[in-house]
């Protein structure tokens, strides 16, 4: 580890996804000159939506969790003065968050809603479990304790805010079968953990208790489009003196004696600073090192990390006098019998821009292996048979949609991409959705991202603490805090 040096009045981000837009932010709101840089024409990363036929599909902004007044993501937002910009709708009131559609036939149990709040959670377990009395009790209360570290920023102003410094790093999977757990909780219980990227039986109990404390503490759907909520942040970056320069690409980090300069474009332009923030994925950013910059234990540290898999995504409009909006998220599951997630598919009907039309967007694993035939090439020249292998696959989707909504009125394909669609656009590698595993078995490889090997470069994004909008974040404050120390941190960010 090396030193802290005195806190930079000048900084480059690289990337403008939330990770970096939030660093930035935050950073320019203390007087210091931050300049981002983004390969794309467009800043926002996962955070922007793009638009086919006059209609916004998200890429990575699908719900917001824990945006209530007091809660943590209100809280962040309000600080990073975007709270009053963002418009958002809270979803719940029907009672139900997420419907969970267990498809196996092998499944123990065929649905559950998902409510909003813990206590109305716990009853729900209850009802749907009452062999589970124990097991229920002592999760729940995890989750409160969970809920309440979250809220009350404990994790972000403690000495170190590494989560890997609570005592609940081992797997939830095998927590609950000591516990003697039943087939079917297990099967709800592990839909937390697949939302993050991470198998139940390797996924940390805080991780996953954080993950589901965040959305039943309040949920939420954005009225405006991820690229709206990209913008304003750009624009509250702007009032704050902070630039964001698009169509510019990092080729190389500057380095000097294990100090870092600034960085190189493709344009051949050099941008000078004396601290750099890497808000892409860590072997991204380990690729654009001189060789010979840190040290070989670093370089295998960082090149043997395990990436989380890849999205396959399907956008299609469809008539909106048959399939208006429906307010919760549908997830169609495969469980085995002793209740663990095989696969997954996320369903959402949402209003559009358009008059007579919605929107209809479905998630799945990427299914990295189909595409490997095409993993060297790049976005407009894979040909005819990969652009049919996305189309056939997207057709089985919309078949299993038809089966839970009927037959699909005006449907109209718009958009079909898979992970080397993400790859090729926000620079995470083989496509990865959720960037780095935080997995149980990888605890001591993602300790500390947010500090490298060179003195003045450091790392932001969702690699450092955790994905989704709560746990970027949090993670830009992490390494605003590295910058600052413990103590002046506690004193200069008050939220």
């Amino acid at each position: 580890m090396h030193s802290r040096p005195p806190f930079p009045e000048k900084v480059l981000i690289i990337g403008s996804g939330i990770g970096g837009l939030s660093t930035a932010v935050i950073l320019a709101g203390m007087g210091v000159e931050v300049t981002v840089v983004e390969k794309n024409a467009h800043p926002g990363g996962l955070m922007r939506s793009y638009r086919r036929q006059g209609m916004d599909c998200e890429v990575g902004v699908h719900y917001l969790g824990s945006l209530d007044p007091g809660q943590i993501l209100h809280r962040f937002f309000s600080y990073l003065g975007v709270a009053e910009d963002i418009r958002a709708r809270r979803m719940g009131a029907d009672g139900v968050i997420d419907r969970y559609l267990f498809a196996s036939l092998c499944s123990p149990i065929d649905s559950f809603d998902l409510p909003s709040g813990v206590s109305c959670f716990a009853e729900r377990l209850h009802a749907a479990f009452p062999q589970d009395h124990q097991t229920i009790a002592s999760i729940t209360a995890s989750i409160t304790r969970a809920a309440e570290q979250l809220h009350g920023l404990d994790l972000l102003y403690a000495d170190d805010a590494d989560f890997t410094l609570l005592d609940q790093a081992e797997p939830l999977g095998q927590t609950l079968a000591e516990m003697g757990c039943s087939p079917g909780l297990r099967s709800v219980l592990a839909i937390a953990a697949s939302w993050i990227g991470v198998p139940l039986d390797d996924c940390p109990a805080y991780y996953h208790n954080m993950a589901l404390a965040s959305y039943l503490s309040s949920s939420y759907r954005l009225e405006q489009s991820g690229a709206d909520m990209a913008d304003i942040f750009v624009r509250r970056l702007g009032e704050l003196g902070g630039r964001v320069f698009t169509d510019a690409e990092v080729t190389e980090l500057l380095v000097t004696s294990r100090q870092v300069q600034g960085v190189q474009l493709r344009s051949g332009e050099i941008l000078s600073a004396p601290c750099v923030i890497g808000a892409v994925h860590p072997q991204v950013v380990l690729q654009m090192l001189p060789r010979g910059a840190v040290k070989p234990s670093y370089v295998k540290r960082i090149t043997g990390l395990v990436n989380t898999h890849g999205i396959f995504a399907v956008h299609a409009a469809v008539d909106r006098s048959y399939h208006p909006e429906i307010h919760h998220n549908i997830f169609r599951i495969d469980t085995g019998p002793a209740g663990n997630v095989h696969d997954l598919r996320y369903f959402q009907i949402r209003n559009s821009r358009h008059p007579d039309k919605n929107i209809l967007s479905l998630l799945t694993s990427g299914q990295d292996e189909l595409w490997s035939t095409w993993q060297h090439t790049r976005t407009g020249r894979r040909g005819q048979e990969y652009i049919n292998t996305k189309e056939q696959r997207a057709a089985t989707l919309l078949v299993e949609a038809e089966q839970l909504f009927g037959t699909l009125h005006g449907l109209e394909l718009l958009d079909v991409s898979t992970p080397l669609t993400m790859r090729d656009w926000v620079n995470t590698p083989g496509g990865s959705a959720y960037g780095v595993l935080r997995s149980s078995s990888q605890v001591l490889g993602t300790a500390l991202l947010n500090r490298t090997a060179v003195q003045g470069l450091y790392l932001a994004g969702q690699n450092v603490m955790a994905p989704g909008i709560i746990g970027t974040i949090m993670g830009s404050f992490g390494t605003v805090k590295l910058l600052l120390g413990a103590e002046r941190f506690k004193e200069k960010v008050q939220l």
